[in-house]
This record gives structure tokens, sequence and C-alpha cells, in this order.
């Protein structure tokens, strides 16, 4: 008799155990879902956005005289703090 209830406590743990894994694969699964679903929208959403409000392109040719000048100005600022870092 001891033996029944031993079996059957032992099914019962299998049995539990197999309806962990599967509300574990419900809920992966469910998640899962749901992130495709989202990238689906948010990929819908962002060629809508660009269609009615493209991004608009810088021209290549026109900042090429302002280059010089920034990079002087880059030079001039990391010379004043490698001065001011030496100095103390």
């Amino acid at each position: 008799m001891l033996a029944n209830y031993i079996n059957k406590g032992i099914f019962m743990e299998t049995n539990l155990i197999l309806e962990g894994f599967k509300f574990m694969g419900l809920g992966m699964g469910t998640v899962f879902a749901f992130l495709i679903v989202l990238i689906l929208m948010m990929n819908i959403m962002s060629k809508i956005l660009n269609k009615f409000f493209p991004e608009v392109q810088p021209s290549i040719s026109a900042p090429k005289a302002n280059a010089q000048k920034d990079n002087k100005k880059v030079v001039a600022a990391i010379t004043a703090a490698i001065k001011h870092h030496i100095e103390g």
C-alpha cells in the first residue's frame, strides 16, 4: 500500500514538472510573439513617418571651407586645454 502512495507521488511530481514546462513554453511563446509584433509595428511606423517627414540630406560640397575654420578652433581648444593641464 505504501508503494502505491509513493508511485502516485512520483507520478504527480512528473505531471507537475510537465505542467511547468507547458506554462514556461506558453509564456516564452507569448513574449516572443509580442516582440515580433512590436518590431513589425515599429518598422511600419518608421516607414510612415519617413514618407510624410523625410530627413533632410545635408549638402556635402559646401562645408569644406568651414571645416578648415572649425579645425583651427579645435586645435586652439586642445592646445589651450593641454597648456592649462600642464600649468595646473
